[in-house]
């Protein structure tokens, strides 16, 4: 996978993830490109990274094996028709970043005939901890799955769901779920802080506490539950806490949250597809 050339439209911090990930990973800087209406993003990765740079997106697409679609999904539409005639004679790969973005919209706009995989990244991808889930069409080969794998498992961990609906939930659960555990440790925080914790010492306890626990459930194969339960000890502290939670319907709660996040990306699906 590492001979094939990759191209990337929009430089964003997404994409730049993803190039500092497959360099990472072992692949050549020469092997990869980027376009971008932004010159001096492109510029600036050339400089530090040393890949190949377009001004022009079919440039572009002449050069590449894959082409990841990495622009806002405001824009993607313009951008899509502006490759669409050229992609028409070649079998390339186009991998959507873009959130909301339908695989019968993007095949609407570039063609039927598009090898097409639409993903949903999450922003620990800038830091190689992101969680992606992968739906293709079915005009992508096996070969094609394994070279949108690698990408992706460039910056995290990767997995195929059976449905593209099930995008809409991996966006409440993944794509949102990092701003569901910051909002958590602000209010940690802020309740640290009203115990008598001074800013730093609550911030820092907090970091290290949730990136704790993380590591402990990514290396356990007992469910976050049993998880809970090891550390709630019958009339000890943490259990008063978990009680009061419970009193305040927290898991209802979260769950009314994540039903709101899927019914948005639904909605936005409907809507920028429609664009």
């Amino acid at each position: 996978m590492n001979t094939k050339k990759i191209g990337f439209i929009g430089a964003g911090n997404m994409a730049s993830s993803l190039i500092n990930g497959l360099i990472a990973s072992g692949h050549t800087p020469s092997q990869l490109w980027a376009s971008d209406s932004n010159q001096d993003t492109l510029n600036s990765l050339t400089e530090k990274l040393n890949i190949n740079i377009c001004a022009n997106n079919n440039d572009l697409v002449n050069q590449v094996d894959v082409v990841v679609l990495a622009v806002k999904p405001q824009v993607l539409h313009i951008v899509a028709d502006s490759i669409a005639d050229t992609l028409i004679n070649k079998e390339l790969l186009v991998v959507s970043i873009a959130a909301g973005i339908l695989q019968s919209s993007l095949a609407g706009w570039l063609g039927d005939h598009c090898a097409i995989v639409r993903c949903m990244p999450n922003t620990p991808a800038l830091v190689r901890t992101g969680a992606t889930a992968l739906h293709c069409n079915n005009n992508v080969s096996d070969e094609q799955k394994n070279l949108a794998e690698s990408i992706l498992r460039s910056v995290g961990i990767c997995l195929w769901v059976d449905h593209e609906s099930e995008l809409d939930a991996v966006t409440a659960v993944s794509g949102s779920g990092p701003a569901y555990f910051f909002l958590l440790m602000e209010a940690i925080e802020h309740a640290a802080t009203e115990l008598g914790l001074d800013a730093t010492t609550a911030r820092l306890l907090i970091q290290q506490t949730a990136l704790g626990a993380a590591k402990i459930a990514l290396e356990s194969d007992e469910t976050a539950g049993q998880l809970r339960q090891r550390v709630t000890s019958p009339g000890g502290t943490t259990e008063q806490a978990i009680k009061t939670f419970e009193e305040g319907e927290f898991s209802q709660l979260v769950s009314k949250a994540l039903h709101a996040a899927r019914d948005k990306s639904i909605e936005m699906s409907t809507e920028l597809g429609a664009k």
